[in-house]
């Protein structure tokens, strides 16, 4: 920020102002939109984004925030993710395992704990709910042929599927069981599946008609939600607490021996700078796992 406050006070050439522009548009994003865990690294890539500064100010931004997020939920979400901090690889907590893991490495500031705003979420009632959150925007823009589409999402080499047919009564409709998930989408291939987009909109459409009291959903649709979601944050007293299911990889007790060894690959992939999707590296990733699960 100082070489910028530099810049433009002390050193007024024009020809030096489009290279300020475009560090500070760059700092901005990575700030904001753009922010992940490492708080002050912005990739380079994002350059790619101002190197016209006269048409950037039309780019769909909203949409590459929310692609961004999802890669972020989505890499969260992750059984190999231990953690957004990259430590404590190998520690495995057992406690309360039937209990919801969100949030669970919580910060310690402020009233409320996790454990309290549980049973809060579980005692709301579709009364207390904003079921249109979008509801003022709809006068400045086409909300259902916007928001409605049903299908991938990329930006530069993310890909991220969007599927407003899980969420209908925030956009006014009554819900009803939703489609299985997409399968895997090349980014080659939405462009030209994006050659449907009104399409899609109207197949979310077609099974649903418009809510008309807070709790309208299709028949059938509860009985579904019961059997695949959580109802309830707080299990009741009378039930045990559901098992989570634990994958392969990550059973059973922590050995020292492969803990070294999950360490040294770990150590070697981080040196190489390679990602799980290569293919070259691919059994390696795999002895990772399974090194990790000793």
């Amino acid at each position: 920020m100082e070489w910028l406050y530099d810049l433009f006070v002390q050193d007024r050439a024009a020809s030096n102002w489009a290279y300020a522009t475009r560090a500070y548009l760059l700092m901005l994003v990575g700030s904001t939109i753009f922010a992940d865990k490492t708080f002050t690294l912005v990739e380079a890539r994002y350059l790619l984004l101002f190197t016209d500064l006269d048409r950037c100010s039309g780019y769909s931004w909203g949409a590459v925030a929310l692609v961004t997020l999802y890669k972020y939920l989505g890499d969260a979400s992750m059984f190999s993710c231990k953690q957004l901090g990259k430590r404590w690889e190998n520690w495995k907590p057992t406690d309360n395992c039937g209990l919801p893991r969100a949030m669970r490495w919580s910060y310690r500031q402020g009233v409320l704990k996790v454990a309290d705003l549980r049973p809060i979420l579980d005692e709301l009632t579709p009364a207390d709910v904003i079921w249109h959150p979008f509801e003022d925007h709809r006068a400045w823009r086409q909300f259902d042929e916007i928001c409605l589409y049903r299908g991938c999402l990329k930006w530069g080499d993310i890909v991220v599927p969007y599927l407003p047919d899980r969420c209908l009564r925030q956009f006014g409709y009554r819900q009803y069981v939703p489609s299985p998930p997409l399968d895997c989408m090349m980014a080659t291939d939405i462009d030209v599946d994006w050659i449907g987009y009104h399409q899609s909109i109207i197949v979310v459409i077609h099974p649903t008609t418009l809510a008309t009291t807070p709790s309208d959903v299709e028949n059938g649709y509860l009985e579904w939600y019961y059997c695949v979601s959580h109802p309830r944050l707080v299990p009741p007293h009378r039930d045990d607490p559901r098992e989570v299911p634990v994958p392969v990889y990550d059973v059973g007790p922590s050995d020292p021996d492969w803990a070294r060894v999950s360490t040294l690959i770990h150590r070697y992939l981080r040196q190489v700078n390679v990602k799980e999707e290569d293919p070259q590296f691919a059994d390696l990733f795999k002895a990772l796992h399974i090194s990790r699960s000793h």
